[in-house]
């Protein structure tokens, strides 16, 4: 049974792995940093690991994708796209001023939470202090710990069932279609349903003095008609001004066309790293299983 690590116990991370993967063919390892889950990937205490890459409304998680690129060699294995629904945790208390949560003081989670409830927080929680913690999870388990009405977090309904915590108001997230999406990497490829949607990650460093190079990038890309699902660009942290382009491209490199786009941005002196090529799946609103089409 192969051993996977998540960011956890009673995250999002768990709760949209154990969706996708299920709970009889893999052994679920908890960390409590996304750095641990890198690190007890890289070294084989755990066979794969799952990294939350981006989401719709914060984008891409920076630090997630630098310790993909400039800390670790784990090739990606899988995506899916899962929903992420915040929900606000904790004990009752009496209504103060007409406001059903004005009791709670307090508000632990995740430092992108507020970002992501920044409405609901407005109206209901401007009074409570916000305390950054590890994880959605974590601040769940905190809230638990104290028993304290004052003392609230957001977090995953995984996370409300498991420290036995009452859910106060569920789906507090300021858009209903806040997804996530979450990479498997590591250096054996699991065993998953076969997919008609494939991606392939690259990182493209560019020459220095050649001038246009990004231009000429672009177009090995855009006359093959190989779409590019999304490019960014992240410091080298090798010399200031200087960058790589983080790209996903809608595409496989068992392909024809694909290899030949890469050859060609090489041969103007670019640097092309492969970071994976893999199955991509996304969540089923109406179902609430995930497409392979």
């Amino acid at each position: 049974m192969k051993k996977i690590a998540i960011l956890g116990p009673s995250t999002f991370s768990e709760e949209s792995t154990r969706h996708f993967l299920g709970n009889e063919r893999f052994e679920y390892v908890p960390y409590k940093l996304i750095s641990d889950v890198f690190n007890a990937t890289a070294a084989g205490e755990t066979e794969l690991g799952v990294i939350p890459i981006e989401n719709t409304l914060e984008g891409s998680v920076h630090l997630h994708v630098d310790w993909l690129v400039h800390e670790v060699d784990l090739p990606i294995r899988a995506e899916w796209v899962f929903p992420i629904d915040m929900n606000l945790i904790g004990f009752e208390a009496p209504e103060r001023d007409g406001n059903p949560f004005g009791h709670i003081r307090k508000v632990m989670s995740h430092h992108v939470v507020p970002a992501q409830c920044s409405r609901f927080m407005k109206q209901y929680l401007s009074g409570a202090e916000f305390e950054p913690v590890s994880s959605t999870a974590e601040g769940v388990r905190l809230a638990a710990s104290l028993q304290d009405p004052t003392v609230a977090a957001i977090g995953p309904m995984i996370a409300s069932v498991n420290y036995g915590v009452p859910i106060l108001q569920q789906e507090i997230q300021n858009h209903k279609d806040n997804m996530t999406r979450f990479l498997l990497v590591g250096q054996e490829a699991p065993e998953l349903q076969s997919s008609e949607q494939i991606k392939t990650t690259i990182l493209v460093t560019l020459p220095e003095d050649f001038p246009g190079a990004l231009h000429q990038v672009l177009s090995a890309f855009a006359w093959r008609r190989i779409n590019l699902s999304k490019i960014e660009s992240r410091p080298t942290k090798k010399k200031l001004g200087t960058y790589y382009f983080y790209i996903d491209i809608a595409g496989s490199m068992d392909s024809v066309l694909l290899p030949a786009a890469i050859q060609e941005i090489e041969a103007i002196g670019c640097q092309v790293r492969i970071l994976g090529c893999y199955p991509s799946y996304s969540f089923e609103m109406g179902t609430g299983e995930f497409s392979t089409k």
